[in-house]
């Protein structure tokens, strides 16, 4: 087990300043045009690609880092560049949490790489479990996983919504439910592979913010895959069914359920982008301070405007160090016994929201328009108290934990 710390070593420190390179250098001089576009910006893709950011490889190394601080560092650096077009390039990576939380290794070893493709036929994948009438509340989920056995497939059946590079993903992992008694221990995750008759693309989402990156609905119709396209294979899901049934009626029983699983290990990171973002406000507001000089000073020797610059330094420090321990927690085995996880995300969320905003403020009227990049930040920032579980859920989710009650 790593110890925890607040260091980097020298190979992160390393890989650190890369990232931070390559956002600097090719995501932001990006990052308006392809917000205006409202488009995949696929070319910022391939060049990750090729530089070997946008990899398996890569992925795979930040994500099993012993002191847990690989994703969260790479999240931080790339958000810190723009969150929409850092979106597009570790999208895939949600897909591919849900595989490496529920598959077996042939699962991995069989899906991850198609989820990538390679530099020269960039490929993404797409994570599918919202949908129009079940989103934080997963346990209403309708989208339906029915076993031939005849034929050894499943057929899935149902509606998805807000998914990242859903309808474009070569692979898509689908979230159903197999046995609507069960609720939410009633779930499995199925891989539809590249191709597959039945799946389609519904709606493209116009959205506020982080534009650059694709989402839209999924629609399933009579969808057919192999039955080795359940992730862990039907003998684990049977005892897993099985287990759920026994313990149905006993009370404060807790089963993880496909999505949760998910969600669990991805909160963390989603709180690294939201700390990226915020960070990329405030430097942006601290030298827009020290040089925009009113009443013949620089606006920063105001205490209103210094004042606003330390609150919003200090949280952004105590918003990674909630991400950094929830992150080497989960790496370590270590129960989130006070949903650290969940703590990690919706201090850093929030933070972000209120950090970029703080920086329009700072920039005055500058700041309401897209000449400077606040304006985005901002808009950005919004959807990070939203997407994989709202604030509001979080709080829920820490208050139901430490109350000892389930989470269902």
């Amino acid at each position: 087990m790593a110890e925890f710390t607040m260091e980097l070593n020298d190979e992160q420190k390393e890989v650190r300043d890369w990232l931070h390179g390559f956002a600097a250098d090719v995501i932001r001089p990006a990052a308006a045009e392809w917000d205006e576009r409202e488009e995949t910006p696929w070319p910022v893709i391939q060049e990750a690609a090729k530089v070997g950011i946008y990899s398996l490889d890569f992925y795979a190394q930040q994500y099993f880092d012993p002191t847990g601080l690989g994703i969260p560092m790479a999240m931080e650096e790339l958000f810190w560049g723009d969150a929409g077009i850092a979106l597009s390039i570790v999208g895939t990576g949600l897909a591919a949490v849900g595989v490496l939380a529920n598959g077996t290794e042939e699962q991995v070893g069989t899906w991850i790489p198609q989820m990538y493709g390679d530099a020269n036929d960039v490929k993404v994948a797409a994570f599918c479990s919202s949908e129009p009438d079940a989103g934080s509340d997963v346990a209403s989920m309708r989208t339906r996983a029915v076993y031939d056995e005849a034929k050894d497939e499943w057929v899935l059946n149902g509606t998805k919504t807000w998914a990242t590079n859903g309808g474009i993903a070569n692979v898509h992992v689908v979230v159903a439910v197999v046995d609507p008694e069960l609720g939410s221990k009633g779930h499995a995750s199925f891989i539809v592979p590249p191709g597959t008759p039945g799946l389609a693309q519904g709606q493209k989402f116009k959205k506020h913010g982080i534009r650059a990156s694709h989402t839209a609905e999924v629609i399933l119709d009579n969808v057919r895959v192999p039955g080795s396209c359940l992730l862990g294979g039907k003998e684990k899901l049977d005892e897993r069914l099985a287990r759920a049934r026994e313990r149905a009626k006993q009370s404060g029983e807790r089963v993880k359920n496909a999505a949760m699983a998910t969600f669990e290990a991805s909160r963390p990171a989603v709180g690294a982008m939201a700390v990226g973002t915020a960070r990329a406000a405030y430097e942006v507001a601290l030298d827009y301070a020290k040089t925009r000089e009113q009443f013949g000073r620089p606006i920063i020797d105001n205490q209103g405007v210094a004042f606003q610059l330390a609150d919003m330094r200090t949280s952004i420090d105590a918003a990674r160090l909630l991400v950094w321990r929830a992150s080497w927690m989960a790496v370590n085995g270590k129960p989130f016994t006070a949903a650290e996880g969940s703590m990690s995300k919706l201090f850093a969320s929030e933070t972000a929201k209120k950090v970029t905003a703080q920086a329009i403020q700072i920039l005055g009227g500058n700041g309401y328009t897209r000449e400077y990049p606040v304006e985005r930040m901002h808009r950005d920032a919004a959807i990070y108290t939203i997407f994989e579980g709202t604030s509001e859920i979080q709080r829920l989710v820490i208050a139901r934990t430490l109350a000892g009650v389930p989470i269902r």
